[in-house]
């Protein structure tokens, strides 16, 4: 790919050879992005490696890499690789094991009036309609901010995976079937992958991006899958700091999935 660096990425030899033997002799080729601003941590720089997800192996390659750490963006699955910084810690909850709390059971019971389905991955102006002001309102300025409705369209269905969008809505009323939050998630062998979600900012005290996460957890015990994704968590970011919540909730470090306690 022009523009990028190959590079090799750091695998356990357990990894390495369970990747080797899912993937046949179609090993695939990493690139490392160039150093960029850091979306988190002010002041410090950040670089991703990333890889393609394409054609018969692609959701064969999305499993094993998100078990060693990577994420999803379309068809690109990516990872943190800094040199000087390890502050991204991917984690996930397990499902069979998680504590409700108080505080969690009461964000799940401000929620009950909104229905909870399951749709193909097809953009609809809607959904968009609801992303933009979830950006105008939280992420002015960062890296997502100036997505066009062809950009969305991207996100959603430019995909070789098998992935689908959760929508919620609202039941009764006179705001009944109004779109309140949305979320892209992958279905993995073990789990589900909580790829990006977004809400109606104006309804902070119903904790949506809480409660998505919560939804996600029966919807991963009731297909029996013991694991729910939520990409990266880094100590002492505020925007990160909600996925502590779950718990227990698992740290993917260099020798494995490994318990991350309550900071």
């Amino acid at each position: 790919m022009r523009g990028y660096r190959p590079c090799q990425i750091r695998l356990s030899q357990t990894e390495a050879l369970a990747l080797t033997e899912q993937l046949g002799t179609r090993f695939p080729q990493f690139y490392l992005t160039s150093p960029a601003p850091c979306p988190y941590l002010p002041g410090r720089m950040e670089r991703k490696v990333f890889t393609r997800l394409s054609g018969e192996v692609a959701r064969t390659l999305n499993d094993a890499l998100t078990h060693a750490g990577f994420r999803r963006s379309q068809n690109i699955a990516y990872k943190p690789s800094c040199e000087s910084c390890q502050a991204c810690i991917s984690v996930r909850i397990v499902v069979d094991a998680f504590e409700t709390t108080r505080s969690l059971a009461r964000v799940a019971e401000r929620n009950r009036d909104l229905a909870t389905e399951i749709v193909d991955p097809w953009a609809t102006e809607e959904q968009f309609g609801l992303l933009r002001r979830y950006l105008d309102a939280r992420h002015q300025g960062g890296g997502m901010s100036e997505m066009s409705m062809f950009d969305y369209v991207a996100m959603v269905e430019d995909s070789a995976v098998e992935t689908h969008l959760v929508e919620y809505r609202r039941q009764g009323g006179d705001t009944a079937g109004e779109l309140t939050a949305v979320a892209l998630t992958d279905v993995l062998s073990d789990g589900l992958s909580m790829v990006y979600s977004f809400f109606d900012t104006h309804e902070a005290h119903r904790s949506l991006g809480t409660y998505m996460v919560l939804d996600h957890i029966e919807q991963a015990r009731s297909r029996g899958l013991p694991y729910v994704y939520l990409g990266y968590w880094i100590d002492g970011c505020q925007k990160m700091s909600y996925k502590a919540r779950f718990q227990p909730l698992e740290a993917r470090i260099g020798s494995g999935w490994v318990p991350l306690k309550r900071p």
